[in-house]
């Protein structure tokens, strides 16, 4: 079946932040043409392209990016691979869906395209849940792969022992996405610190439009979370844009200015140059 094209804005007010060299989107998806959505997963109401994300990057003057297979392809990361190949290994990576069967020479077929870890959703529509965690992990340790976990940070008290044993490094993803925001003072906040103080858990800025009550442009409910995290461990950190938005509805469709504007807020200048560039630089190997 045909998907429509893009019809999302790539390009309008500039930012108030202007991003440093070699600024890093650690979350985007794309959706390209002749591949369709999988069994499990949402449908793709429309295209995201690579040409669709560079016109938004040039917009948003980052440079570099990190590609996540979205719900819709499932296990299938074909078009991640294709995707891949028209940004060039130079600027772009990847986190694709990998299960416990997924076989060595998959994994390495996927490393030499620039794939450097495996998505677990622990959310409706994701292909790979927390309870198969640990196993993928043990397919992909010893390829310096990372797995990148996103689950309701309210059930943290649920999958904080899995966590605990995961080896290699890790995600927490979209701010510890908190459905429905806590205070920073909570004791899933302290939890996640803890991890972190681990020494494998790295923490993603993203996505704080989808579980804000209060809206952008300052998600003030949500806010306070990330800005704990970054006070408290600045060298683990990664910020990403989340487009295009497919997890809310048009309507509630947020500014893409306003979520790298967000850091101008939440980080100084150091730190902010620590989340766009050198903290992704080291995890990805850019």
């Amino acid at each position: 079946m045909s998907i429509p094209e893009n019809t999302r804005p790539l390009t309008g007010p500039s930012p108030r932040f202007k991003a440093p060299a070699g600024a890093t989107d650690c979350h985007v998806h794309v959706f390209l043409p002749g591949f369709e959505a999988q069994s499990g997963g949402p449908q793709i109401a429309e295209l995201a392209t690579v040409e669709n994300y560079k016109a938004l990057q040039q917009w948003l003057g980052l440079s570099r990016v990190v590609i996540t297979q979205p719900n819709a392809y499932q296990g299938n990361n074909e078009a991640l691979v294709k995707a891949l190949e028209q940004f060039g290994p130079d600027v772009a990576r990847a986190i694709a869906v990998i299960t416990p069967e997924t076989s060595r020479q998959e994994i390495e077929r996927l490393h030499e395209k620039g794939v450097r870890g495996a998505r677990i959703m622990q959310l409706p529509g994701g292909a790979v849940g927390i309870d198969r965690m640990l196993a993928v992990e043990d397919v992909i340790q010893d390829m310096g792969w990372h797995l990148m976990v996103q689950f309701n940070g309210r059930n943290l008290a649920d999958y904080y022992a899995e966590l605990e044993k995961i080896k290699g490094r890790y995600i927490i993803d979209h701010i510890g996405k908190f459905i429905d925001p806590v205070s920073a003072d909570d004791r899933r906040v302290d939890d996640i610190l803890r991890l972190i103080d681990k020494g494998n858990a790295w923490f993603k800025i993203c996505g704080a439009y989808e579980t804000s009550l209060t809206g952008g442009p300052d998600y003030a409910d949500v806010a306070p979370i990330a800005k704990r995290v970054i006070e408290h461990a600045p060298d683990r950190v990664i910020w990403g844009s989340n487009w295009p938005h497919v997890g809310v509805k048009r309507a509630q469709y947020p500014s893409d200015a306003e979520q790298l504007d967000v850091l101008l807020d939440w980080a100084d200048e150091q730190t902010r140059q620590k989340i766009l560039v050198d903290n992704p630089a080291f995890l990805y190997g850019f």
